[in-house]
């Protein structure tokens, strides 16, 4: 049984509700995790959904990845703030360029995989990092943070972003902070989920499953201690 102290649940703004008629999140919270640089079980994971990834738009190619509905969704929210969704991008890198998904270490890798296989954005962070209360909320552009490449990043008005009791640690169009990230220490995890309208519950639900799956490959003694979307 887990301390009730330890576990972790995402407030959410009512400005954030106000602002994201449709959309969704999803917290995947893991304890107990290893997390080598590699693992063989994960790595063929990982070579399969590659694989699969080619085999899917061999023939559609550039325009069958951006016409995939998840892929439209995320590129509409983006569009608002004149960037390009780069899971896209990556998934374009991997399907035409015959590129492979970075292998940094066992829970990232688990995430990149899930992440590519159904396009869905998201974040991982070590929980022994984290000052509770996560709350997710909206920008107002006053925001700031420093993000995994070590520049202070300025949020836009109107992204969607998440935070801890010391700061942001991650929002949609810049990614993760550099406070609170996986490192090879890292033993209990925090996944989440950014949906923006358009993305279902049930496509969160089945790609956090995926995450604890692959994770659970390399840690077989991991628990999967929330499983949570909300949604709007």
């Amino acid at each position: 049984m887990t301390n009730n102290e330890n576990i972790i649940n995402l407030e959410i703004t009512k400005e954030w509700k106000d602002a994201f008629s449709g959309a969704s999140v999803g917290v995947l919270v893991m304890r107990n995790a290893l997390n080598p640089k590699n693992n063989p079980d994960l790595d063929n994971k990982m070579k399969e959904i590659e694989d699969e990834i080619r085999n899917n738009f061999s023939e559609s190619g550039r325009e069958g990845i951006r016409t995939l509905p998840t892929i439209r969704s995320y590129t509409e929210y983006y569009k608002k703030f004149k960037k390009t969704y780069h899971v896209m991008l990556q998934l374009e890198s991997v399907a035409l360029k015959n590129r492979n998904l970075p292998r940094i270490s066992a829970l990232v890798s688990a995430m990149f995989a899930a992440e590519l296989k159904n396009q869905l954005l998201t974040a991982g962070h070590d929980i022994s990092k984290l000052q509770r209360p996560v709350v997710l909320n909206i920008a107002t552009g006053n925001e700031s943070y420093t993000g995994m490449n070590g520049k202070v990043q300025n949020l836009n008005p109107d992204d969607m972003f998440i935070s801890d009791n010391v700061g942001i640690i991650s929002s949609i169009i810049y990614g993760p902070d550099n406070r609170t990230p996986i490192t090879s220490d890292t033993t209990d995890v925090m996944f989440t989920v950014y949906g923006p309208a358009g993305i279902s519950a049930e496509q969160i639900k089945n790609h956090l499953e995926d995450i604890s799956s692959y994770v659970k490959l390399v840690s077989s003694d991991a628990i999967t201690d929330v499983l949570e979307i909300y949604s709007n």
